[in-house]
């Protein structure tokens, strides 16, 4: 369940930050960029959390 949660969170940080980078206010594009990757971050998490569960 911690894999589902963890994608989900994934995938709204990224559509989030794509969404900040479109700003024209520097700070906030660099910010966006950082919340996107965390959102990356936390998808792998999750796959990583699914494949080994699945073992």
């Amino acid at each position: 369940m911690g894999e589902l949660i963890d994608k989900v969170k994934g995938n709204l940080n990224e559509a989030a930050g794509k969404l900040k980078q479109q700003s024209s206010n520097p700070e906030t594009q660099a910010e966006g960029a950082a919340q996107e990757l965390k959102g990356k971050g936390q998808q792998l998490k999750g796959a990583v959390k699914g494949a080994i569960n699945s073992l």
